[in-house]
This record gives structure tokens, sequence and C-alpha cells, in this order.
């Protein structure tokens, strides 16, 4: 027998490998989708799945009666094509998820932890399918399998031994089910605890407090139908064609009724610039349609100095000609205009288009544009809120919108896309680790206990408590929490420090094999399976980026006879430990969803006859925003803010960062090893850099370099990146996570909402 398995863990091994793959270059292409996108979605699919489970689950794919696709929050059209609702990342996460491959306990008696640990994350990903419950025993080089019960007596006995329920953390991954998040929510209150990090805090948090504060919901405001009334979309920090190309339909319906779309990347990114739209002849034969009509490609997080010069442009033309600020609604529905433009006096056109880095010429067609229209949506992802400030970022879109009298109307509003397909949805029904003194009450009169009063931990700060040693036990509901966190060292070790981890998985991946000193692995059903309790059909409910609920079918044989489903895992982990407490009824409400709905409409409000409503297209919760109500917010009114042009302090020879996906992967999940709408082929170790840049260094296109960060006095390395020329404003870097993510500290995160600043990474180039 080896060593003890937190022992073995080296940095190597919590990275993964640094060898190369082979790296093929060509010239970006001009469009997304179109023909080559259905001959490689459907190559993944048969690749996987073979003709009739492709068939089985492709045909079902987010219709009304079939399964929520796990690969994105947007949502679905009133009217689902006959030809089939998804894009080919779609097909790819549905792929991965009904894969035939299989991890059974003999390819765990085959595989050392040791050894897994030093494949990539696309090879892990590939290897298939858990079967069983599986642990790694303290002292152990391999898992085993275990039984179920044994499995959550287990875990209760470790949450026995804890000192106090603080001592454990409830991390919950966006592709989790309503039902699922609301009860594992119940049983941490329960518990004591209100540790519970999720997701959304190390992507889109900024954009819920950001939304919260000045318009009193952290939600957007938009329906998918305000597209096709816009005059204005402008896409900023987003990647469509990647992250969720289904928006691409929306984007070319608004161009097509006549509105315009203005786009800001620091990447040119294909997607945005031409859909060949395959449900369509000119998707296939012709030239497709053109998505932006502007595109500003900007430096990396100056953003806020683009909205700023816009602000002060909208300003100065409504002096001379009127008709542009919205002063009605204005008066009527907001506060702290003053405020704002004395703000905005403090700035210089020039300065705040120097940041920028785009020209004056650039940007006044978007003026001119802005200043003729109203009905103006922004839309924005990480690009937006991985930042110290990305808060601040969120705040100034809203600040633009508000001086437009855009929000409450149709066609105009906020429109945060996320990613997670239903990261939305956990945090409506009770995941947070902040304390709503409403939702405690709710909680206390449906189920009667009190809930905990003291704040939670976030996902930075459950890292830091593991890694001092103040948190012991770490669960998560799906999701791959070393993988997907920054800091990948610093998290790798905060892991090994507790002494169980427990993780809710469908697919082997990296959080399994850098774990605690006991680890478990509970097999969970897909959203691609059949759910049934003693012959009876179930279904569970999502909760789209734009506030729908409905449900989610599955369609095809479990992977395993050995699988559980989410609800009864946590609703048999919550028994095992309060066990003669019969207060919650666990074991209905982990069986019985109906039940479990019925609950979750008597804690929170809008879910009135859920399991009903959810059925068909679902229903939409309530939105105070998108009928122009604000007040719910101090005063009645909407705020306007004061936000900060955001300082780097980049010192010579530093470079400022962003981690960004391949178009091969939908956030930890590796699909592939290419990134075809950037032209990069077979390799995923690149920084992409400014050619501009390459020559002041003395560099050279595939050299391989080393990508270092130091933040406050820690140096953190990333090996062996290959340099890759690319239109990317000089001064500014790109590349791929998980790999760049060891460069990312985990006490630098945006003010506020402690997102990580995975989007502004201060990195220097060290030559081999």
């Amino acid at each position: 027998m080896e060593t003890k398995n937190n022992e073995l863990q080296t940095v190597a091994e919590a990275i993964g490998p640094i060898e190369f793959t082979g790296l093929r270059l060509t010239a970006p292409p001009q469009y997304a989708a179109g023909v080559p996108a259905v001959k490689i979605a459907l190559e993944h699919a048969m690749r996987e799945m073979g003709l009739a489970k492709s068939i089985a689950t492709l045909s079902k794919l987010n219709q009304k009666e079939g399964i929520d696709c796990p690969g994105c929050a947007w949502p679905d059209p009133d009217h689902r094509s006959n030809l089939g609702e998804f894009c080919e990342n779609g097909v790819k996460a549905i792929a991965e998820e009904a894969t035939n491959k299989r991890v059974t306990p003999t390819f765990f008696e085959k595989y050392s932890v040791k050894e897994m640990s030093q494949w990539s994350d696309f090879k892990i990903g590939k290897s298939g399918r858990v079967t069983h419950p599986m642990i790694l025993r303290e002292g152990d080089t391999h898992y085993t399998p275990i039984a179920w019960e044994e499995a959550f007596e287990i875990i209760g006995q470790h949450l026995q031994l804890l000192d106090n329920p603080n001592q454990a953390i409830f991390y919950t991954s966006g592709r989790s089910s309503n039902e699922a998040a609301f009860l594992y929510g119940l049983f941490a209150r329960k518990l004591g605890t209100n540790n519970m990090p999720d997701c959304s805090n190390m992507c889109h948090e900024s954009s819920g407090a950001g939304l919260f504060q000045t318009l009193g919901i952290g939600k957007g405001s938009v329906t998918l139908e305000d597209f096709q009334y816009a005059d204005v979309v402008m896409v900023m920090g987003q990647n469509p064609g990647t992250n969720h190309p289904r928006m691409l339909n929306a984007l070319e319906k608004c161009r097509q009724k006549g509105g315009k779309v203005v786009s800001v990347n620091p990447l040119k990114e294909a997607a945005l610039v031409r859909f060949k739209n395959p449900q369509e002849v000119k998707g296939v034969v012709g030239n497709g349609a053109a998505i932006s009509d502007f595109y500003l490609q900007i430096k990396i997080n100056q953003d806020v100095a683009l909205l700023k010069y816009i602000m002060k442009r909208l300003i100065e033309i409504e002096q001379e000609e009127g008709n542009v600020i919205d002063w009605d609604f204005i008066r009527e529905n907001t506060n702290g205009t003053e405020n704002l433009f004395k703000d905005l006096s403090q700035y210089t056109k020039a300065e705040l288009i120097e940041k920028t880095g785009l020209k004056v010429g650039e940007v006044e067609p978007i003026v001119t544009l802005l200043a003729q229209k109203k009905k103006v949506i922004i839309c924005w992802a990480m690009g937006l809120t991985q930042h110290k400030n990305g808060v601040d970022n969120i705040r100034e879109c809203v600040n633009l919108l508000l001086l437009k009298g855009s929000i409450g109307v149709q066609g105009g509003g906020t429109c945060p896309v996320r990613g997670h397909s239903n990261v939305q949805g956990d945090r409506t029904v009770g995941i947070t680790h902040h304390v709503s003194p409403k939702l405690n009450a709710a909680f206390e009169r449906t189920f009667h206990f009190k809930p905990p009063t003291l704040e939670g931990l976030d996902v930075v700060h459950c890292i830091k408590a593991m890694y001092e040693g103040k948190a012991k036990v770490f669960m998560a509901l799906g999701g791959n929490f070393l993988s997907a966190a920054s800091d990948t060292n610093y998290t790798a070790k905060a892991l090994q420090n507790c002494d169980l981890t427990v993780s809710v998985s469908t697919k082997l991946n990296r959080t399994h094999l850098v774990t605690g000193k006991t680890a478990l692995i509970l097999p969970t059903l897909g959203r691609t399976e059949k759910d049934a309790s003693d012959g009876k059909s179930r279904f569970v409910t999502v909760e789209n980026s734009m506030g729908r609920v409905h449900r989610s079918v599955g369609r095809i044989a479990p992977a395993s006879e050995h699988l559980m489903s989410e609800p009864e895992i946590v609703s048999r982990i919550a028994k095992s430990y309060f066990k003669e407490d019969f207060s919650i009824p666990w074991n209905r409400l982990g069986t019985d969803y109906d039940f479990t709905r019925s609950k979750i409409s008597e804690v929170f409000d809008g879910f009135k006859d859920y399991t009903e409503r959810s059925k068909k297209s679902g229903f939409d919760l309530p939105n105070h925003t998108r009928r122009g109500d604000f007040s719910k917010l101090p005063g009645g009114v909407a705020k306007f803010s004061i936000n900060q042009l955001p300082d780097h302090d980049l010192k010579e020879g530093e470079f400022l960062m962003m981690t960004i996906r391949s178009h091969d992967q939908y956030n930890t999940t590796i699909y592939g090893l290419d990134d075809r709408y950037r032209g990069i082929f077979n390799e995923r170790r690149v920084v992409l850099i400014n050619p501009k840049d390459i020559e002041d260094l003395r560099l050279k296109a595939n050299e391989i370099v080393d990508l270092k960060s130091d933040y406050n006095g820690v140096e953190r390395k990333a090996e062996n990146f290959i340099i890759v020329p690319y239109e990317i404003p000089q001064g500014n870097l790109a590349s791929y996570f998980p790999e760049a993510n060891v460069l990312i500290p985990n006490d630098q995160f945006a003010t506020i909402s402690n997102t990580p600043i995975s989007k502004s990474v201060r990195v220097s180039i060290v030559k081999k």
C-alpha cells in the first residue's frame, strides 16, 4: 500500500499534465454555426451515444415535454423548432452526460487516485459515467465500492463529530434541479449553518449584487420576446457563439426587425460577426446573417470608461438638441441623477477614450444610435462580472439604461446571461450564504425550526476556511469544484485539509482525485435519464436565465441501476444525520417531488400551483423591474450609482490576462481540444497575445513561455504555454481555464460580490 492519499497529491497532480498535445493554427473563421456545427455536433453525439440514444435524446432536447439542456440557461422560445431546439454545444453537453462509457468498480480497481490525477481534465472527463457509490478511505490508494446506506452513515457520523455546524460546507452547482437545491438548503439550515457557497459566487454574483442595489432584484428584467422589440442590443463581455449559441437566434431576429447590435469584447468572436443559422436556407447555402452592426474591441475591463464616455456624450447632445434623456422616467422612478452628472463631469472624454483603447470614431456611431433610441437591452456575462470592480461594471450598465428610461419597457432592460442551466433557480429556492430574515421566517413557518442567523461562507471564504482547518466536511452537489475555483494549488490544499469530501456527480472529475482524508463519490441521475419511484415517473424543474420555471423530464434509461436522484441523495443524508428526529418528512421530500414543490410554494412567493404550472412552457416568476416597479427599494425608486474607473496597477512588463473558454468546452468540462472559432486546434496550453507585444518582447509565435502572477508577494506560475499571435488589444492576454486558474489569487476578488478576478489577472511572461 502506498502513502496516505492526501500525501499523494503534488502540485502537478492538482493541475494536471503540462505536456503539449500538438498545436495547429488556422485563420479564425468569419462566421459561426452553419453546416460545420451540425456535422461536428452529430459526430460528438454518435461517438458518445450511438444512433438510437442520440435520436432519443436530441428529439426531446428543450422540447416542452422533454429534457432541459444542461449546457446553458438561455430560455426556450414558446414555439419550438421541429428540426431540433438545440445548438452544437448543447449536443456536446448531452453527449457527455448520456455517453455509453462507464466508470465501474473495475475501473477504479485498475487505476489508482495518483495515476488518474496525472491525466488531463479532458481524459478524466472522457472516462465515462460513474456507476456505483465509491469511497476512498483514509490511507487507501484506490476507490472501492460502498453500499449507499454505509455512505450515508459515514456522512452522518462526520457531521455529528463536528464541533459546530459551521465546520461543514455545502456547495451547489447550477446543474442541480430546484427540488434538489431546495432540499439541500433545507438540510444545511436545519443542521445549523448558512455555509452554502454556490457556483454563482464564481461567476454572476456581481450581477446579482449590482442589480439588487440599483433595481431591487438580482435578476435581469427582459424576456426572450423583448429582443424582437429592441432598438439596440449591447452585448458586453460575452461570447454567445460558444457559451449560449441559441442566443444568436434572438440577435438575428432583433436585426431582422430593424434593431441594431453593438458588441463590446476584447476579442473578435466569430459568432458576433456572422451567424449561419443551420435551420434556414441561407444558413446552409448562403452567407448567413451579420450579427454586429458595431464591434468595439475594448481593452480588458475598461467597460466603465466606455459607458462613462457614452453617457457624457449623451448629456452633451441632450443639452444641445434635447429628447435624448428620458427626464419623465428619471423624475418618477429614480434618484441620484445629480450625483451621476457630477461624477461624469470629473472625467474628460479624452482620458476615458484613452483607457478603452478605442478611437473616438469607433464609439461615436454608438453614441449617435443611443441618442436616437429608447428601447435598449444590455446583455453581459463573465467579461463584466469577474473583476475587482465587477459590481461597478453592472451598476454602470444600469446607469445608462436608467438615463434612457430603458427599464420596464418592452424591448429594453437588463440581461445577465447565465451559464449554468439552473444557477438562477438554485438561488431562487434558497441556496445562499446570505441571511434573509424574511426567508428564515418562511422556513420556520413551514418546517417549525429556527434557521441559523450567522452569515455563511461564499466560495472564496469557504476555501480559506478549509485551508486554515476551520472547516472539516465539504460536500458538493454537482460541479468540479477544484478545477472551477481560483488559485488551484491553494484550493487543492484546502480540500486535502478536510476530514471528509463528498461529491454528488454523474462523471469523474479532478475534484474526485484531490480529496479530504476520506472521500465519497455518490453517483446521481443526469437530466437525460428517466427518474422513477415505485414505478411512477417523476420530473424536476429548473429556472432559465430570464426567470421562467419549467419542467425537465428524463427520457433514456439510467447509466446504472445503482444511481440515485439528487433529491433522494440529499434526503437520505439528512435522514442519516437526524435519525429519530421526524419533524421534517425527509423520506417523502426525497421521493415525492410534487410534495417537495408544494413546500417550495409555501416558502417562496410566486410558486402557487407549482407542479401544474411548470408543465408545457412553464411560468414566469414575479419580477417587479420588468413592470417598471421599483417600490421594493428604499424610497420606492431605482438608484443611480457612482462607479470608479478600475486601477489595475500594472507594473512595467506586466499584462492583464483574462481566462476564457474554448469552443470545445463548457465550464470545466472539456469536450475536445479544438477552439474552432478562434482557429486553434488540438491544444489548450496557449496564450493569446497581440503581434506587436510579441515583437516588443522579442518573442516568436509558437514559442513556449511560463506565465507568472505576483500578488502581495506571493508568486504563482503556470508553466508551458505556447505564444499564439491574436487580434487582442495590446497589453492584454487571454488563456483558457482551468489551465490558467493557478494564476488567480484566492484573496483577490470583486468588492461586495467576492467573485474571483478571473478576467483581469496581472501577469508577466517568463521566457523558458
